[in-house]
């Protein structure tokens, strides 16, 4: 376990973000046994332009607090820094000689407000680790000179078309210049790999607190009057993630089944056929705490992904979500689903989807839903930060050998 160590954090998503973050997860963990520094990305010149008043918030902030800097002790051992500084946007610079003049310099302005919270807070010996910052966080090593330089890859960035222009051409160097590069999904951790041998899958943390199998779920009751089996998707209808085919395949094989889909459609779901099938069931958005209710009436859980640059590798958080419950799941067999392949069905084409439900439902046994309980329960944020702790502690080692080696000889 890594202990008594001081961490900063820098990334793509600020601490406020509304919806959930890998990174803040990891933080918070980070902190129960390290001081860690959580850096919010700062402001940038078409945020300001947008937003006049921007600027003029983060100051007001800085009046609240004594120490001179926006820095906010969330707990005893965990900060969150804001820079005050506001760093050219750059994302659609036409050259790449501009885009890295620039990006140079918004690292160094960058680094010198890091260097200032890192004094405030004595911070000594730190471990930098970077949330897939891959332009403001690029000369970070340099810059700052951490004992440590870790490159965090959870998403195939390079699928969305923000990062594309640059990010195919700077995060492979960003790689090859990390001590070292942890990854949430085999996928993306042999992507690394491509440059720099010291890449690892290091998993998932999932906060399976909500999911609970013990605790009684009344049923739903827009789920009341719905013939079963109620075979159902939990999430964002997107036709980016998901395979509209596949649904509609199912539902029209097996009419006598009910389809249930839980969250809010894009619109190539609003206009598809699935709204025209008698046993598809779509009910909408719902909060949060309500999810549980809806997956533990669900007799098998599935996954029907669109098989893309964007879900090829990328962990599929709800599948720990499904399997917390102890359900029976389907999935498409993408490359980050072979992770999960001794406790989910995987049909490898459209006509094998209906078997493979039908096979879901009838081994659905008191075992292997306890099996599917334990496998779910040992991917806690507690153990995920563990084994990236673990991958850190033996990279240090390493350096340390490789060090003392070319002193001696």
């Amino acid at each position: 376990m890594l202990t008594n160590r001081d961490i900063i954090i820098t990334g793509i998503q600020s601490w406020d973000i509304s919806i959930g973050s890998n990174c803040k997860n990891i933080a918070l963990e980070f902190s129960k046994y390290n001081r860690v520094i959580y850096v919010n990305p700062p402001l940038d010149r078409l945020t300001i332009l947008r937003q006049p008043d921007a600027r003029q918030k983060m100051k007001q902030k800085r009046r609240d607090n004594d120490c001179g800097l926006l820095l906010n002790r969330v707990s005893s051992k965990l900060w969150v820094f804001q820079p005050e500084i506001v760093i050219e946007s750059i994302s659609r610079l036409p050259f790449n000689e501009l885009f890295d003049v620039v990006n140079r310099l918004n690292n160094i302005r960058f680094a010198k407000s890091i260097r200032k919270a890192l004094n405030h807070l004595n911070f000594k010996n730190y471990i930098h680790f970077c949330d897939s910052d891959m332009f403001r966080s690029y000369h970070l090593k340099k810059l700052i000179k951490p004992a440590l330089s870790v490159y965090y890859t959870r998403d195939n960035l390079m699928a969305v078309k923000f990062w594309q222009k640059q990010g195919a051409r700077i995060e492979p160097k960003h790689m090859e210049k990390a001590d070292l590069i942890l990854g949430n999904s085999e996928y993306l951790a042999q992507q690394a790999q491509r440059y720099n041998p010291n890449s690892y899958f290091v998993g998932q943390g999932c906060n399976l607190s909500a999911f609970d199998p013990n605790r009684q779920y009344h049923m739903p009751d827009d789920l009341k009057k719905s013939s079963r089996p109620l075979i159902g998707y939990i999430g964002a209808l997107k036709t980016l993630r998901l395979d509209i085919r596949i649904l509609q395949y199912v539902a029209e094989k097996r009419p006598d089944w009910t389809i249930v889909l839980v969250g809010p459609e894009d619109v190539d779901f609003k206009k598809s056929d699935l709204h025209q099938l008698a046993n598809v069931h779509f009910v909408g958005s719902k909060r949060e705490f309500e999810l549980p209710f809806y997956l533990n009436a669900l007799d098998v859980a599935i996954n029907p992904q669109t098989i893309n640059e964007v879900t090829i590798g990328n962990y599929p958080r709800k599948i720990d979500e499904y399997l917390a419950m102890g359900k029976p799941v389907v999935a498409t067999p993408t490359q980050a689903m072979g992770y999960f392949a001794d406790h989910v069905y995987l049909p490898e084409s459209l006509d094998k989807w209906v078997n493979a439900i039908e096979q879901a439902l009838k081994e659905n046994t008191k075992e292997r839903q306890d099996q599917r309980i334990n496998f779910a329960s040992s991917h806690s944020w507690d153990e995920n930060v563990k084994e990236i702790g673990r991958r850190i502690l033996q990279r240090e080692e390493e350096l340390r050998k490789a060090v003392s080696e070319v002193t001696v000889g």
